[in-house]
């Protein structure tokens, strides 16, 4: 389920020297934040908090997110390359889980670790806040890339579509809407990292952990084989 050239080729397009300075400068931004943060207010459990959930998770976890699992195959639906791949000896579940496995480990590369290095440098990971964050954005970054890849192989305003999911949903009716909670990859995200804070008082979700975890995978498998089908559909597009 897994092929190294279709994870290379994903690679090279994910990395190219544009979206690269896209992807750092999220990650440089929050470490930058939490120096001066830091530096202004010294370490405070609470401050860090806030500041890796409101920010971290909330807006810079999903938005990378966004241009992984888009970028990983939707501009080569745009320009018709797709074809080409579809053309060789691969099966369509084999690249639909290649392209997800490299847009995961993109997403978590720029998301976990610099979370990772702005709750340690923020209070020293006390109350295990940059750990417990770290492990949320490892988390989401799972679901996130899942959902952002079925929105490129079905739109070709997959990351427009991506962004207001992201911002809008995310962002702001998460935090406003209680019902909205319920279906938030950041809340499901949360329930695992409170879990992993000791069910302490600073990294609190709105959903249980069994039904985060449901949900979680869910979701992930779900929009994975949605993504698989839309393929075989572009496939016979293409045939004909």
């Amino acid at each position: 389920m897994y092929d190294p050239t279709v994870a290379r080729l994903t690679y090279r397009a994910l990395l190219g020297r544009r979206r690269a300075l896209i992807l750092f400068a999220l990650p440089l931004l929050l470490i930058v934040i939490s120096a001066a943060v830091r530096a202004l207010s010294g370490a405070d459990d609470q401050v860090a908090s806030d500041l890796l959930g409101g920010f971290a998770l909330a807006t810079m976890v999903p938005i990378i997110g966004v241009i992984a699992g888009t970028g990983a195959i939707g501009p080569e639906i745009d320009d018709g390359s797709v074809l080409y791949l579809l053309s060789k000896p691969v099966k369509r579940p084999t690249i639909i889980v290649t392209k997800l496995t490299v847009a995961i480990a993109v997403t978590m590369a720029f998301s976990a670790v610099p979370t990772f290095i702005a709750g340690m440098i923020l209070n020293g990971n006390g109350q295990q806040v940059a750990v417990a964050y770290t492990i949320a954005a490892l988390v989401s970054s799972i679901a996130y890339a899942a959902i952002f890849l079925l929105l490129g192989t079905i739109t070709r305003h997959a990351v427009v579509f991506g962004l207001v999911y992201a911002l809008v949903w995310e962002a702001l009716f998460g935090s406003l809407v209680s019902g909205a909670r319920t279906l938030s990859v950041q809340q499901w995200s949360l329930a695992v990292a409170h879990k992993a804070a000791d069910g302490g008082d600073l990294v609190t979700s709105d959903v249980g952990l069994p039904v985060a975890v449901i949900l979680l995978i869910v979701v992930t498998a779900g929009t994975t084989w949605f993504a698989g089908q839309k393929l075989r559909t572009l496939t016979l597009a293409g045939e004909e």
